[in-house]
């Protein structure tokens, strides 16, 4: 029986976190995307919490035009402007189970331009 859509990508995203875990020096740069959003947050997964987050809804990013390839570049940017003031300068990626092509790509190119290295 075929898999559906969510289940193949709930396997994927498992089997990528059973390798990626982020600490307070190196967080986990957690990717996710709806239909017409992306969501990025840098996780601390040994004290379980949220370092920082960023996203296409956020303040900064209200009144930016373009594609939403180009709205995911530039979550990457807003990202690592904002990983860069706390200090964080390295990461490891979690492309929530995702294909690494169009917005999330986007999105790590972003990130990586902006400062961050993974």
């Amino acid at each position: 029986m075929a898999l559906t859509k969510a289940e193949r990508r709930l396997r994927i995203r498992r089997r990528i976190r059973k390798v990626v875990t982020g600490t307070a020096q190196k967080p986990r740069l957690s990717v996710f995307r709806s239909n017409k959003e992306i969501y990025a947050q840098l996780i601390d997964d040994i004290n379980q919490t949220t370092l920082l987050s960023y996203s296409s809804r956020s303040k900064e990013m209200e009144g930016t035009t373009g594609t939403k390839s180009d709205k995911s570049y530039q979550v990457g940017q807003g990202l690592a402007k904002l990983a860069a003031e706390k200090g964080i300068t390295e990461v490891c990626f979690d492309r929530g189970g995702y294909l690494y092509h169009g917005r999330v790509k986007q999105l790590a190119e972003g990130a990586r331009e902006g400062g961050l290295k993974f």
